[in-house]
Protein backbone atom coordinates (compact mmCIF):
# COMPACT_ATOMS: atom_id res chain seq x y z
CA UNK A 1 0.00 0.00 0.00
CA UNK A 2 1.14 3.21 -1.21
CA UNK A 3 1.72 6.27 1.35
CA UNK A 4 0.67 9.58 0.24
CA UNK A 5 1.12 13.22 2.04
CA UNK A 6 -1.50 15.85 1.19
CA UNK A 7 -2.68 18.96 2.18
CA UNK A 8 -4.57 18.67 5.61
CA UNK A 9 -6.12 18.25 7.88
CA UNK A 10 -8.78 16.12 7.61
CA UNK A 11 -11.69 17.53 5.11
CA UNK A 12 -9.52 19.01 2.75
CA UNK A 13 -10.51 19.30 -1.37
CA UNK A 14 -6.65 17.78 -1.69
CA UNK A 15 -8.19 14.40 0.76
CA UNK A 16 -11.03 14.12 -1.44
CA UNK A 17 -8.96 14.37 -4.88
CA UNK A 18 -6.66 11.61 -3.36
CA UNK A 19 -9.57 9.19 -2.10
CA UNK A 20 -10.47 9.45 -6.01
CA UNK A 21 -7.29 9.52 -7.07
CA UNK A 22 -5.71 6.26 -4.93
CA UNK A 23 -8.57 4.85 -2.88
CA UNK A 24 -6.31 2.33 -1.18
CA UNK A 25 -3.51 4.74 -0.43
CA UNK A 26 -2.44 5.88 3.47
CA UNK A 27 -3.19 8.93 3.89
CA UNK A 28 -0.74 11.28 5.78
CA UNK A 29 -2.24 14.72 6.19
CA UNK A 30 0.61 17.97 6.25
CA UNK A 31 -0.12 21.65 7.14
CA UNK A 32 1.37 22.81 3.72
CA UNK A 33 1.93 21.72 0.09
CA UNK A 34 5.45 22.72 0.18
CA UNK A 35 5.13 20.51 3.37
CA UNK A 36 3.21 17.69 1.94
CA UNK A 37 5.65 17.71 -1.18
CA UNK A 38 9.09 17.50 1.50
CA UNK A 39 7.42 14.15 3.14
CA UNK A 40 7.85 13.00 -0.86
CA UNK A 41 11.19 14.13 -1.05
CA UNK A 42 12.64 13.13 2.24
CA UNK A 43 10.82 9.22 1.52
CA UNK A 44 8.23 9.60 4.13
CA UNK A 45 5.35 9.57 1.70
CA UNK A 46 5.50 7.22 -1.54
CA UNK A 47 3.85 10.30 -3.28
CA UNK A 48 1.73 13.62 -2.61
CA UNK A 49 -1.48 14.87 -3.72
CA UNK A 50 -1.69 19.28 -4.33
CA UNK A 51 -3.58 21.54 -5.63
CA UNK A 52 -2.01 23.42 -9.40
CA UNK A 53 -5.11 25.08 -10.46
CA UNK A 54 -8.33 26.87 -10.10
CA UNK A 55 -10.56 27.13 -12.79
CA UNK A 56 -11.77 30.79 -10.93
CA UNK A 57 -8.64 31.87 -9.25
CA UNK A 58 -5.55 30.31 -11.93
CA UNK A 59 -2.61 28.68 -10.60
CA UNK A 60 -1.97 27.83 -6.93
CA UNK A 61 1.35 29.80 -6.99
CA UNK A 62 2.74 28.12 -3.91
CA UNK A 63 2.68 24.71 -6.23
CA UNK A 64 4.54 26.32 -8.79
CA UNK A 65 7.28 28.20 -7.10
CA UNK A 66 7.98 24.28 -5.03
CA UNK A 67 8.08 22.75 -8.54
CA UNK A 68 10.71 25.13 -9.72
CA UNK A 69 12.77 25.36 -6.51
CA UNK A 70 12.81 22.59 -4.50
CA UNK A 71 14.04 18.82 -5.13
CA UNK A 72 13.03 17.59 -8.62
CA UNK A 73 9.46 15.54 -8.51
CA UNK A 74 7.53 14.22 -11.23
CA UNK A 75 3.79 14.62 -11.73
CA UNK A 76 2.33 11.28 -13.02
CA UNK A 77 -1.43 11.63 -12.63
CA UNK A 78 -3.85 14.93 -12.85
CA UNK A 79 -7.56 14.54 -11.21
CA UNK A 80 -10.26 17.47 -12.39
CA UNK A 81 -12.58 17.89 -8.86
CA UNK A 82 -15.56 20.27 -8.79
CA UNK A 83 -15.50 22.50 -5.82
CA UNK A 84 -18.27 23.43 -3.89
CA UNK A 85 -18.35 25.48 -0.55
CA UNK A 86 -20.47 25.28 2.27
CA UNK A 87 -21.35 27.30 5.48
CA UNK A 88 -20.25 25.44 8.58
CA UNK A 89 -20.56 26.24 12.22
CA UNK A 90 -21.22 25.08 15.55
CA UNK A 91 -24.62 23.61 15.98
CA UNK A 92 -27.62 25.88 17.26
CA UNK A 93 -25.60 29.05 15.51
CA UNK A 94 -27.90 31.29 12.91
CA UNK A 95 -26.91 33.57 10.25
CA UNK A 96 -26.90 36.57 12.38
CA UNK A 97 -24.45 35.29 14.91
CA UNK A 98 -21.72 35.30 12.92
CA UNK A 99 -18.98 37.92 13.08
CA UNK A 100 -15.97 36.25 12.19
CA UNK A 101 -15.34 33.56 9.45
CA UNK A 102 -12.48 31.44 9.15
CA UNK A 103 -10.92 29.91 5.47
CA UNK A 104 -8.70 29.63 2.95
CA UNK A 105 -7.46 32.41 1.16
CA UNK A 106 -8.80 30.57 -1.99
CA UNK A 107 -12.13 29.92 -0.58
CA UNK A 108 -12.68 33.83 -0.14
CA UNK A 109 -12.01 35.16 -3.26
CA UNK A 110 -14.76 32.31 -4.97
CA UNK A 111 -17.39 33.06 -2.17
CA UNK A 112 -16.87 36.83 -2.11
CA UNK A 113 -20.89 36.86 -3.30
CA UNK A 114 -22.17 35.02 -0.88
CA UNK A 115 -20.44 36.88 1.99
CA UNK A 116 -21.07 40.50 0.91
CA UNK A 117 -24.49 39.54 0.51
CA UNK A 118 -25.42 37.47 3.03
CA UNK A 119 -23.03 38.36 5.85
CA UNK A 120 -21.77 41.99 5.08
CA UNK A 121 -20.76 42.98 9.10
CA UNK A 122 -18.88 39.24 9.10
CA UNK A 123 -14.79 39.43 9.19
CA UNK A 124 -13.47 37.23 7.06
CA UNK A 125 -9.58 35.57 7.93
CA UNK A 126 -7.47 33.76 6.12
CA UNK A 127 -6.79 29.95 7.30
CA UNK A 128 -3.87 27.66 6.09
CA UNK A 129 -6.44 25.25 4.87
CA UNK A 130 -10.35 25.25 4.53
CA UNK A 131 -9.97 22.04 6.86
CA UNK A 132 -8.15 23.43 9.25
CA UNK A 133 -10.39 26.37 9.52
CA UNK A 134 -13.54 24.39 10.18
CA UNK A 135 -11.64 21.80 12.53
CA UNK A 136 -11.00 25.83 14.20
CA UNK A 137 -14.18 26.63 14.29
CA UNK A 138 -15.08 23.30 16.01
CA UNK A 139 -12.93 24.16 18.87
CA UNK A 140 -14.85 24.73 22.45
CA UNK A 141 -14.21 28.61 22.95
CA UNK A 142 -13.31 29.28 18.91
CA UNK A 143 -12.74 33.11 18.14
CA UNK A 144 -14.72 32.08 14.95
CA UNK A 145 -18.10 31.39 14.52
CA UNK A 146 -18.46 29.69 10.66
CA UNK A 147 -15.58 28.31 8.29
CA UNK A 148 -16.11 28.56 4.84
CA UNK A 149 -14.82 24.30 3.98
CA UNK A 150 -15.91 21.13 2.25
CA UNK A 151 -19.08 19.64 3.15
CA UNK A 152 -16.87 16.48 4.48
CA UNK A 153 -15.03 18.94 6.50
CA UNK A 154 -18.39 19.62 8.36
CA UNK A 155 -18.76 15.55 8.72
CA UNK A 156 -15.24 15.08 9.85
CA UNK A 157 -15.53 17.90 12.79
CA UNK A 158 -18.94 17.89 13.79
CA UNK A 159 -20.13 21.27 12.34
CA UNK A 160 -23.52 22.04 10.57
CA UNK A 161 -23.84 23.64 7.38
CA UNK A 162 -25.77 26.68 7.59
CA UNK A 163 -25.62 27.15 3.56
CA UNK A 164 -24.67 25.10 0.55
CA UNK A 165 -22.51 25.80 -2.48
CA UNK A 166 -22.42 29.31 -1.87
CA UNK A 167 -19.18 29.94 -4.81
CA UNK A 168 -19.86 32.63 -7.30
CA UNK A 169 -19.27 29.96 -9.81
CA UNK A 170 -21.35 26.79 -9.65
CA UNK A 171 -18.94 25.08 -11.80
CA UNK A 172 -15.89 25.97 -10.49
CA UNK A 173 -13.29 22.81 -10.65
CA UNK A 174 -9.62 22.64 -9.64
CA UNK A 175 -7.26 20.82 -10.55
CA UNK A 176 -5.16 18.67 -8.63
CA UNK A 177 -1.82 16.09 -9.27
CA UNK A 178 -0.37 13.79 -7.62
CA UNK A 179 3.39 13.72 -7.57
CA UNK A 180 6.52 11.08 -6.59
CA UNK A 181 10.19 11.17 -6.83
CA UNK A 182 12.01 10.60 -10.20
CA UNK A 183 11.24 7.46 -12.05
CA UNK A 184 10.03 5.76 -14.76
CA UNK A 185 7.29 7.69 -16.67
CA UNK A 186 3.42 6.24 -17.63
CA UNK A 187 3.25 5.25 -20.76
CA UNK A 188 1.64 7.55 -23.41
CA UNK A 189 -1.92 7.15 -23.87
CA UNK A 190 -2.38 9.16 -26.75
CA UNK A 191 -4.33 11.96 -24.28
CA UNK A 192 -1.49 13.25 -22.58
CA UNK A 193 -0.05 16.42 -20.85
CA UNK A 194 3.54 17.08 -20.05
CA UNK A 195 5.03 19.96 -17.66
CA UNK A 196 7.67 22.22 -17.95
CA UNK A 197 9.56 24.62 -15.72
CA UNK A 198 11.45 26.83 -17.94
CA UNK A 199 13.99 29.43 -16.94
CA UNK A 200 15.46 32.08 -19.46
CA UNK A 201 19.09 32.25 -20.45
CA UNK A 202 19.02 36.19 -20.66
CA UNK A 203 16.23 38.93 -20.78
CA UNK A 204 16.51 40.11 -24.00
CA UNK A 205 13.49 41.26 -27.14
CA UNK A 206 11.74 38.02 -28.29
CA UNK A 207 12.89 36.26 -25.60
CA UNK A 208 9.52 34.60 -24.96
CA UNK A 209 8.37 33.98 -28.57
CA UNK A 210 11.51 32.18 -29.19
CA UNK A 211 10.87 29.71 -26.73
CA UNK A 212 6.87 29.93 -28.03
CA UNK A 213 8.37 28.86 -31.51
CA UNK A 214 9.73 25.70 -30.12
CA UNK A 215 6.46 24.66 -29.88
CA UNK A 216 4.66 26.45 -32.49
CA UNK A 217 6.86 25.02 -35.37
CA UNK A 218 6.89 21.52 -34.08
CA UNK A 219 2.72 21.47 -34.11
CA UNK A 220 2.82 21.41 -30.35
CA UNK A 221 -0.59 23.17 -28.30
CA UNK A 222 0.24 25.05 -25.10
CA UNK A 223 -2.76 24.80 -22.40
CA UNK A 224 -1.20 26.68 -19.40
CA UNK A 225 1.97 29.53 -19.53
CA UNK A 226 2.13 31.06 -16.06
CA UNK A 227 5.20 33.49 -15.39
CA UNK A 228 6.43 33.92 -12.04
CA UNK A 229 9.52 36.27 -10.48
CA UNK A 230 12.72 34.70 -9.74
CA UNK A 231 13.76 36.85 -6.84
CA UNK A 232 16.27 38.68 -9.02
CA UNK A 233 14.66 41.20 -9.31
CA UNK A 234 11.43 43.44 -10.67
CA UNK A 235 10.89 41.92 -14.31
CA UNK A 236 12.72 38.95 -13.22
CA UNK A 237 10.60 35.43 -14.87
CA UNK A 238 10.66 32.25 -14.81
CA UNK A 239 7.92 30.53 -17.23
CA UNK A 240 5.42 27.18 -16.25
CA UNK A 241 4.50 25.49 -19.43
CA UNK A 242 1.46 22.77 -19.73
CA UNK A 243 0.77 21.39 -22.68
CA UNK A 244 -0.47 18.70 -25.54
CA UNK A 245 1.50 15.24 -25.95
CA UNK A 246 4.23 12.54 -23.95
CA UNK A 247 7.82 13.46 -23.95
CA UNK A 248 7.93 10.17 -25.59
CA UNK A 249 6.03 11.91 -29.07
CA UNK A 250 8.51 12.74 -31.53
CA UNK A 251 7.67 16.63 -31.56
CA UNK A 252 7.22 16.68 -27.79
CA UNK A 253 10.62 15.53 -27.76
CA UNK A 254 11.99 17.88 -30.13
CA UNK A 255 10.24 20.79 -28.73
CA UNK A 256 11.70 19.98 -24.97
CA UNK A 257 15.22 19.40 -26.76
CA UNK A 258 15.28 23.19 -28.53
CA UNK A 259 13.99 24.86 -25.28
CA UNK A 260 17.10 23.08 -23.52
CA UNK A 261 19.35 24.52 -26.33
CA UNK A 262 18.16 28.33 -25.71
CA UNK A 263 17.12 28.42 -22.11
CA UNK A 264 19.21 28.59 -19.12
CA UNK A 265 17.64 26.05 -17.80
CA UNK A 266 14.40 23.27 -17.99
CA UNK A 267 12.92 21.84 -15.35
CA UNK A 268 10.74 18.74 -16.89
CA UNK A 269 7.76 17.81 -14.35
CA UNK A 270 6.42 14.97 -16.38
CA UNK A 271 4.27 13.53 -18.82
CA UNK A 272 0.74 11.96 -17.99
CA UNK A 273 -2.81 10.97 -19.23
CA UNK A 274 -5.15 14.35 -18.97
CA UNK A 275 -7.90 14.20 -16.69
CA UNK A 276 -10.38 15.56 -19.88
CA UNK A 277 -9.04 12.45 -22.23
CA UNK A 278 -9.23 15.16 -24.74
CA UNK A 279 -6.71 14.36 -27.64
CA UNK A 280 -4.40 16.72 -29.23
CA UNK A 281 -4.75 17.66 -33.29
CA UNK A 282 -1.58 16.82 -34.83
CA UNK A 283 -0.96 18.89 -37.84
CA UNK A 284 0.34 17.41 -41.12
CA UNK A 285 4.12 16.80 -40.65
CA UNK A 286 4.72 16.64 -37.32
CA UNK A 287 3.61 12.67 -36.17
CA UNK A 288 6.11 10.28 -34.98
CA UNK A 289 6.53 8.75 -39.11
CA UNK A 290 6.66 12.20 -40.09
CA UNK A 291 9.72 13.18 -38.14
CA UNK A 292 11.58 9.57 -38.27
CA UNK A 293 10.49 9.62 -42.56
CA UNK A 294 12.96 13.83 -42.60
CA UNK A 295 15.29 11.62 -40.45
CA UNK A 296 15.94 9.37 -42.49
CA UNK A 297 15.86 11.71 -45.67
CA UNK A 298 18.90 13.61 -43.68
CA UNK A 299 20.91 11.00 -43.08
CA UNK A 300 20.93 10.13 -46.86
CA UNK A 301 21.63 13.54 -47.64
CA UNK A 302 24.73 13.67 -45.60
CA UNK A 303 25.92 10.42 -47.23
CA UNK A 304 25.82 11.78 -50.30
CA UNK A 305 22.93 9.75 -51.56
CA UNK A 306 20.85 12.62 -53.23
Amino acid sequence: MSRLAYLGPEGTFTEEALRILEPSAERLPCATVPAALNAVRSGEADGAVVPLENSLEGAITTTLDEFAWGEPLLINAELLLPVQFSLLARPDTELVHIKRVYTHPAAITQCRAFVARELPDAVVVSAPSTAAAAQEVALPGSPYDAAIAARIAGEHYGLVELAANIGDRSDTVTRFVRVSRPGPLPAPTGTDRTTLVVFLADDHPGALLEMLTEFSVRGVNLTRIESRPTGDGIGRYFFHFDFEGHVADARVGEAISGLHRICGEVRFLGSYARADKVAPQIKRGTTDPDFAEAGDWLSKIRAGRV
